[in-house]
């Protein structure tokens, strides 16, 4: 597997051949000349540009929450280009608009939702927004609470939004804690708590069934950042935190889940859900000219977005057609593969004394650091390791975490509050057959960093 993907364009060539008989009763219109000498060197140019890139697809790339999309999902997203199909009203995207709705209402169903509201968009920033727009109308000049180790987003967002924020402590598994969210609830402000299912750090998932145990208290609205972590209450291998906190996340008002993360799609595709669709009175507009083609609820309707590319639906659409979002298909193998990696490395990391771990991954993202006499020194380590790895093309990332993160020695100094440490995430499902490589490649770069360690203090 070291080069991309080419057999597929024949897929391609036949499905443009059938979509093209579908417009055969229109008259010949002729098309914009295309000057093929021309055409053919800015793309050789473009190919070129585009080899200025760290090898996404590739299992050796384990650093960053970056995943190649699915044959399909490429394959249906460029067939859909040549219509360009725009999902913001039925005049510009019939089929691709139905084909939203279904995609989105087989997403639903894994929390259990049958009636709800909901929508594609691009990415979870944007989902998160929607989200939090709804949740200030709902709750309007209540503060917004998220963990420390939330989406910086959502901070981001409140300040866009006007609504006031604040964040919650984390406990040492990266987690918000329950009792620094407990004490400041009672202050009785509070509107709304933002829970994440997969920090994006580490991959911790908050502690929800007793968050809603404290929303009976305390009648907050709740809402869920499962931007990352969502699809992985398809897996069937997760731990016990994990795996109950997922298994309750139809219970919250809001959550927000990715495709192009976990989901096989080209970037951008986020997708926001609301449990009660009465939310969607709060979208309310009027138009002169957009929608008069069906008295159907269109999506324009209920997001804030406008125009939006109908080809992420279709892409969406035909990637779940061809892997439901069922237990045990091949689709929930894919993340529990990913899964499975995460554990090994992280077995193979907290029984090698040259590293120090966190917690044990509750997703597929794992974080670990050299050790040495300090914490600063790690640091400096972690750095060299993360080249070292990079010379021998396995791409890593670093992160700045806290230091009671870490499973550190006790005669490690702690001279700093923060450790920028390694971060890896496995979320391929072919990472599980690499582990041994990518065990291997790491081993010697960590030497090779360790042997310049004479200068570090």
């Amino acid at each position: 597997m070291r080069g991309l993907d080419r057999q597929t364009l024949r897929d391609l060539e036949a499905a443009l051949a059938k979509l093209e008989a579908g417009f055969e009763a229109l008259p010949e219109a002729g098309t914009t000349a295309l000057r093929a000498e021309s055409l053919s060197k800015v793309l050789a140019e473009v190919a070129e540009r585009l080899r200025d890139n760290y090898p996404y697809f590739h299992p050796l790339y384990a650093g960053q929450m970056l995943k190649p999309p699915h044959p399909v999902a490429r394959l249906a997203y460029a067939l859909a280009m040549w219509i360009n199909p725009n999902n913001h009203a039925l005049d510009g995207g019939r089929a691709s608009s139905q084909m939203e709705k279904e995609a989105v209402a087989e997403i639903a169903a894994m929390f259990g939702w049958k009636a709800f509201l909901g929508h594609l968009c691009s990415g979870g920033t944007m989902a998160n927004l929607e989200a939090l727009w709804v949740a200030g109308e709902l709750r309007p000049g209540k503060v917004v609470l998220a963990s420390d180790q939330a989406h910086y987003t959502h901070e981001r967002i409140s300040r866009v939004l006007r609504i006031p924020f604040e964040s919650v402590a984390s406990d040492r598994l990266g987690r918000m804690d329950l009792t620094a969210l407990e004490r400041r609830l009672e202050r009785g402000d509070a509107g709304t708590v933002v829970v994440t299912i997969g920090t994006t750090a580490t991959g911790a998932v908050d502690p929800l069934p007793q968050v809603l145990d404290l929303r009976e208290r305390y009648g907050f609205r709740l809402h869920a950042d499962a931007a990352y972590g969502g699809y992985f209450n398809l897996a069937h291998n997760l731990a016990q935190n994990a795996r109950r906190a997922l298994d309750r996340l139809g219970e919250v008002d809001s959550l927000v889940i990715d495709p192009h993360k976990h989901g096989l799609q080209p970037y951008g595709c986020g997708c926001v859900l609301f449990k009660d669709p009465a939310v969607g009175r709060l979208y309310k507009h009027d138009s002169p000219y957009t929608y008069f083609t069906s008295t159907d609820l269109h999506l324009g309707e209920i997001s804030l977005e406008c125009s939006r590319p109908g080809a992420a639906a279709v892409a969406l659409w035909a990637t779940q057609r061809l892997l439901p979002l069922v237990q045990g298909g091949e689709f929930a193998q894919g993340l529990a593969a990913g899964r499975e990696a995460a554990l090994a490395l992280y077995e193979k990391l907290a029984h090698d004394q040259r590293f120090v771990v966190a917690s044990p991954p509750e997703l597929d993202i794992i974080v670990w650091a050299p050790s040495a006499a300090s914490v600063s020194a790690a640091s400096v380590l972690s750095r060299r390791v993360f080249n070292e790895s990079a010379h021998r093309n396995l791409h890593l990332a670093l992160a700045n975490l806290p230091v009671d993160f870490f499973e550190l020695p006790p005669e490690m100094l702690r001279d700093h509050e923060t450790l920028t440490c390694l971060r890896s995430v496995l979320m391929k499902p072919e990472h599980r057959d690499w582990v041994h490589e990518i065990w291997r490649i790491l081993d010697i770069a960590t030497n090779a960093a360790l042997g310049q360690a004479g200068s570090v203090r």
